[in-house]
C-alpha cells in the first residue's frame, strides 16, 4: 500500500521490526484526517503480520508532532456537531488501533511533541526521547481540551500530573517527562537510534507470543482489585502459556542450553 504522509520500512538488520515514520516536516509532523487515516491503516496492516515482531514510530525532520494541522482546524471549524464527532472518533480510533496493537511499540521521539502527537507517545509501549525534546498539552490555549488523547495521557503521567498540565498548557522538557512517566529513556540525539535499537533487539530476541500476551497482561490487569477472580484470571493465564508451543520451547531451550526456535 502507498501512502502519502507516512514512510514503512523494515529494518536492513532486523526485519522482524517495522518502522512507520510520519513524513510531514513541513508542518511538523502535524496530523490531519488524511494522516489519521494512513497511521490506523498502517498499524491495522502491521499488526496483522506475523512476521512483524515489533512496530517503532518515527518522525522526519526537528519536530516528532506538533498536534493537530492548522489548515485541518480551520476546516474543523465549520463542522456542525455531528461532523465534529465523527472526526474525533476517527482520531480516537487511530489511537486506539496503536495502543491494541497485537506488537509491542517503541515511540523514536526526535523532536517537540505537543497536544494530539503526546496521545501518539502515550498510546506506545515504550517511548524514547531525545534531550532536546519538549512537550506540552497546549489544547486550552486555543479553547479546546485534549479529551480523545486523555485516557492514554492520564495513564502515561497520572491523574495528578494530568490536572496540572492539562490546566496550565506549560511545556515540560524532556527530562520532566520521563519523571512524569511520558518517557522510559531520554539520551542524547546521537545515542537516540543506539539506544532505539537496543529496545528492538530485546523485544524481537523474546517469545512473540509471550510478548504478546504480557502487552495484553499489563492492560488488562492495571486497576484491577486482588481478589479470588484476579488470582483466577492469573492463574489462568501463566497455565496456558506454560502449555503453549512458545512456552514449552522456551523453557527447554533455557534448560537444554540453545538458543529457541524463534531466534533460529
Amino acid at each position: 500500500m502507498t501512502y502519502t504522509t507516512l514512510t514503512i520500512s523494515r529494518s536492513a538488520n532486523s526485519g522482524n521490526c517495522a518502522t512507520v515514520t510520519l513524513n510531514r516536516p513541513d508542518v511538523r509532523n502535524a496530523f490531519n484526517e488524511i494522516t489519521i487515516a494512513e497511521i490506523t491503516r498502517a498499524f491495522r496492516e502491521l499488526g496483522a503480520q506475523s512476521d512483524v515482531r515489533a512496530i517503532v514510530l518515527a518522525a522526519n525532520g526537528p519536530a516528532f508532532c506538533a498536534g493537530a494541522d492548522l489548515n485541518w482546524m480551520k476546516k474543523m471549524a465549520g463542522y456542525t456537531h455531528a461532523e465534529n464527532q465523527a472526526d474525533a472518533l476517527q482520531l480516537a480510533e487511530m489511537l486506539r488501533t496503536i495502543y491494541l496493537c497485537p506488537q509491542p511499540v517503541v515511540a523514536r521521539v526526535q523532536g517537540d511533541c505537543y497536544a494530539g502527537g503526546m496521545g501518539l507517545v502515550a498510546a506506545c509501549d515504550i517511548v524514547i526521547a531525545v534531550e532536546e525534546a519538549n512537550f506540552c498539552l497546549s489544547e486550552v490555549r486555543l479553547g479546546l481540551i485534549p479529551a480523545t488523547i486523555a485516557p492514554y495521557v492520564i495513564k502515561a503521567m497520572g491523574e495528578q500530573a494530568a490536572r496540572r498540565y492539562f490546566l496550565t498548557a506549560e511545556r515540560f522538557d524532556a527530562q520532566q517527562a520521563l519523571r512524569l512517566g511520558v518517557a522510559h529513556e531520554v539520551v542524547a540525539a546521537a545515542a537516540l537510534d543506539e539506544k532505539v535499537a537496543e529496545i528492538v533487539k530485546a523485544l524481537v530476541n523474546n517469545s512473540p507470543n509471550a510478548v504478546q500476551q504480557a502487552k495484553v497482561l499489563v492492560r488488562e490487569v492495571t486497576g484491577q482489585t486482588v481478589n479470588d477472580a484476579l488470582l483466577a484470571d492469573t492463574a489462568q493465564r501463566i497455565a496456558h502459556i506454560r502449555a503453549s508451543e512458545q512456552g514449552r520451547e522456551g523453557v527447554a531451550s533455557f534448560l537444554e542450553k540453545r538458543k529457541p526456535a524463534w531466534l533460529n
